[in-house]
């Protein structure tokens, strides 16, 4: 039997509602998503309005540092929150847990052709997130820069052999811009002289002589990948000195992530799993003392001065919860308790 007439009618003009909701829908979503792309070609492309000075007005001043491994001993600094306020540059990268979404979404469209294109026709942003791999930076240069594969190599060797010699650590996170044919060696410099400006400048022979850049840049490595901001960073950071000054293995998940991305067929930050703590490889924490042979990955400034500036803790053990808060134990007893109190079981 058929439907009244009446019901008909409005059925069809339900769905033609329906239609026109859609089109409307889909239209302003189609604006919204150009007004963003537009509105971050600006925020990627130009620098941000900042109220501090440039990194050049200021002046390098050397890092603070209150570690001594030698003695091993650290000593709160209350002067190290107004130093990375102050001294450290507006245009760096802040940490890559830090970064806000919009921050992070224009970092991945910078990453396309066709945005690269529409943010101008004779230049190229190349943006390297804090926390980032070598093989990360350097597949997206090349993608960007239309380098082969010789041609990234290149790139990557020379910002290896700068001091310290490390085939990972010195790809200084931040915003670069090279007219859309710049070759490996114009990069790699401009990606080497801003790692000396912000990085080696500050690092004097001082400091040095208490912790050697390298070690500096290992550690800061493994921080950036496991700290949310810089106030977890220092916190982390002195569980990291606690530990080697009694000679215990690191045991870090970030270092198990790196020994895993470098395999084949691997994503670069896998999850890890329990089964990872046994990978045979030398950056593996969990089953190597002292710090991995290199850095894992590429530090922000922030990172590096929460290695020189850790707080002072009696923590050995530490772990976040899913909102990205930190807790830390003295005692792997206690350790546990706490696990299974925030996650109902210890793990």
């Amino acid at each position: 039997m058929g439907q009244p007439a009446f019901i008909t009618s409005t059925k069809k003009t339900s769905f033609k509602r329906v239609r026109i909701w859609s089109v409307v829908t889909f239209g302003a979503g189609i604006l919204l998503v150009t007004a963003a792309v537009l509105q971050s070609k600006i925020i990627v492309f130009y620098n941000e309005p900042d109220i501090r000075p440039t990194t050049a007005e200021l002046g390098p001043e050397a890092f603070p540092i209150s570690v001594n491994p030698e003695t091993k001993t650290i000593t709160d600094n209350p002067l190290v929150e107004s130093y990375l306020k102050q001294r450290v540059a507006s245009n760096h990268t802040p940490p890559f847990r830090e970064q806000g979404w919009f921050a992070l979404i224009s970092g991945r469209l910078a990453q396309m052709d066709w945005y690269q294109n529409l943010a101008s026709p004779i230049s190229r942003i190349l943006v390297i997130d804090s926390g980032q791999r070598a093989e990360e930076v350097a597949s997206n240069f090349a993608n960007i820069l239309g380098w082969s594969a010789e041609e990234k190599k290149t790139f990557v060797s020379f910002i290896e052999a700068e001091t310290p010699p490390l085939p990972d650590g010195k790809f200084y996170p931040g915003k670069y811009i090279f007219e859309k044919n710049a070759s490996p060696d114009i990069a790699a410099l401009a990606v080497a002289d801003r790692f000396n400006a912000e990085i080696r400048t500050r690092y004097t022979n001082d400091i040095e002589a208490v912790v050697p850049l390298r070690e500096a840049l290992i550690i800061a490595s493994m921080i950036e990948r496991e700290a949310y901001d810089f106030t977890d960073m220092r916190y982390i950071s002195g569980v990291i000195w606690n530990r080697l000054f009694i000679d215990m293995r690191l045991q870090l998940d970030a270092t198990l992530q790196y020994a895993r991305g470098s395999k084949p067929n691997e994503p670069w930050w896998p999850v890890p799993v329990p089964a990872d703590k046994y990978i045979d490889s030398p950056y593996n924490t969990y089953k190597t003392a002292g710090l991995p042979p290199a850095p894992i990955s590429n530090p922000s400034i922030d990172a590096i001065i929460a290695t020189l500036n850790p707080r002072k803790t009696n923590c050995l053990f530490y772990f976040h919860t899913n909102d990205g808060a930190f807790h830390c134990t003295p005692t792997y007893e206690e350790h546990v308790v706490l696990l299974k109190e925030k996650f109902g079981q210890g793990r």
